[in-house]
């Protein structure tokens, strides 16, 4: 990944399907936001993923948005990593994404993993 890369913010996706005028079904009820971030190491870079990512979840579970946030590893891919987090609704998650913690992390993972990192966004089904 080139510096340049490596600057550009992660790619977002958005889970929502919108219906026919446009809305998103149970827009209303489902204002809860999941994310979910994939992060797959570098060959040699799996414990500074690690340690990126260790440094970042304190900070994010005490923002007032955050209702959990959690780092996962793969049992049989040890480069591979998750980031799953809830939050109140989409404006907390803007907002987590614009802190100081969270762009710091993004930089120095960026550099770190081999594809470009994409942070999905989703609302449960039912």
């Amino acid at each position: 990944m080139t510096p340049a890369e490596a600057a550009r913010p992660p790619r977002t996706e958005d889970a929502r399907t919108p219906g026919s005028d446009g809305t998103v079904a149970n827009e209303a009820a489902a204002t809860e936001l999941f994310i979910f971030v994939r992060l797959h190491a570098r060959e040699g870079c799996e414990a500074a993923v690690e340690g990126a990512l260790r440094d970042v979840l304190g900070p994010s579970r005490d923002e007032t948005g955050c209702r959990a946030i959690q780092a996962f590893r793969a049992t049989q891919d040890p480069r591979l990593f998750y980031i799953h987090s809830r939050w109140v609704d989409e404006a907390a998650f803007e907002r987590h994404a614009a802190l100081p913690h969270t762009l710091q992390f993004i930089q120095r993972v960026a550099v770190l993993i081999d594809h470009t990192l994409v942070v999905t966004r989703a609302t449960p089904i039912d």
